[in-house]
């Protein structure tokens, strides 16, 4: 570990002892805008609820960037047991929120103290991502009002790509992320009398099957999408056919094209199914998040700066992956990119972690410290890349 970054690797073991859930980052908040202010950059507190943004400026040119971390954490009970475990129950840094904030104020000293660009780097610090709704809240309060960027960046660490390799592309980088909830209602009765009930429960398994088709029936093979069924409610008492069933799930998509389409099929289908059954079904489909879309300038500017610091052999090509990301409603507002760093499949954890792999949403997580020196640099070369002298 590089010794210049000791202090932020005890600061983000201090913020996964203290994790904070959606915009309730306050101890967070505070120690990023001390951590800024301790390199010299003017910082912006409150935006968008407890989000931070540091403004850092170097030379003449009016041209300026945006690079994004967030902080929160997730509803996940941990089940690590080393010094730096969460110390709230039931929650914990399950996505690596608080290495992102430790790379980009590692990358943020590192500018401050060099200064090789020119222009003005606006260092992002985002509340409540996992809810879906962080991004929008900054940028309802006049992020990029306040803060005008001709490109906005952000990283997330990746579990399974090699630590100091890089991902990034142009196009889909995560997927649009939606919710569906279908009531079936039938007729209840006694179990034992199954021929005078209309069976809800029947009839919603039978929905969860079919949906299973719109994928690899109604789709044109090219399009990738999920449609997942995660809940299924129904009834308290082994001996009564309940009125009504209730199933949940998510369906992820990269185009709003496609998500019409499954919204489409998903009403077809589960009308259908339950009348088929003696029943009626009611959807409500909820569209939370759009997909996460680089634009190709931006996309472009990462590789080539990313390459120019870490060689052609550390960044790779990115596979769209069925998560979603909030960071998609800053790119719907503005061009920009959003870009993975390895970090690596735990062959480095100590003694203290918990079973399972080094996965993301998973207890046992754990960034990789290792990781803050190497996005201070990844940030720090983007910086200079993407705002370098004229002349360069």
């Amino acid at each position: 570990m590089n010794d210049d970054f000791a202090d932020l690797v005890a600061l983000r073991r201090d913020i996964h002892a203290h994790p904070e859930m959606a915009f309730a980052e306050v101890r967070t908040a505070k120690a990023v805008a001390a951590g800024l202010e301790a390199c010299g950059i003017e910082v912006h507190r409150g935006i968008g609820g407890t989000g931070v943004v540091g403004v850092l400026r170097a030379g003449s040119s009016t041209r300026a960037i945006g690079m994004r971390a967030d902080m929160d954490a997730l509803p996940i009970s941990e089940s690590n047991q080393f010094p730096h475990a969460s110390l709230h129950a039931g929650c914990m840094h399950a996505c690596g929120h608080d290495g992102h904030v430790a790379m980009l104020l590692a990358g943020a000293r590192t500018l401050a103290t060099t200064r090789r660009f020119d222009g003005t780097v606006y260092f992002i610090f985002q509340p409540g991502e996992e809810s879906g709704h962080g991004a929008q809240a900054m940028i309802e309060d006049g992020l990029f009002e306040r803060f005008p960027m001709e490109a906005v960046y952000a990283a997330h660490n990746w579990p399974g790509l090699p630590i100091g390799a890089f991902a990034v592309s142009s196009g889909p980088a995560m997927a649009a992320c939606n919710e569906i909830t279908i009531e079936i209602r039938g007729k209840g009765g006694h179990a034992a009398l199954p021929d005078q009930v209309s069976d809800p429960v029947l009839a919603a398994s039978a929905i969860v099957q079919a949906l299973q088709s719109i994928v690899s029936r109604n789709l044109p093979p090219a399009e990738a999408a999920a449609v997942s069924i995660t809940t299924l409610a129904a009834g308290d008492c082994l001996h009564v056919t309940p009125e009504t069933a209730t199933i949940a799930g998510t369906v992820r998509t990269y185009s709003s094209a496609v998500t019409d389409a499954i919204e489409k099929h998903i009403v077809r289908i589960a009308t259908g199914v339950a009348e088929g059954y003696g029943c009626t079904a009611s959807i409500d489909f909820v569209r939370n998040c759009a997909a996460t879309i680089n634009h190709s300038g931006p996309a472009e500017i990462v590789a080539a700066a990313l390459t120019s610091r870490f060689g052609p052999e550390n960044v790779k090509p990115m596979f769209p992956a069925m998560t979603a990301e909030d960071f998609a409603f800053m790119l719907e507002q503005n061009p920009g990119c959003y870009f993975w760093i390895g970090n690596g499949d735990g062959e480095s954890r100590a003694a203290g972690h918990g079973l399972g792999p080094c996965s993301l949403h998973n207890p046992s997580y754990d960034f990789d410290d290792r990781l803050i020196p190497i996005g201070a640099a990844a940030w720090t070369a983007l910086a200079e890349w993407a705002l370098a002298p004229q002349g360069r």
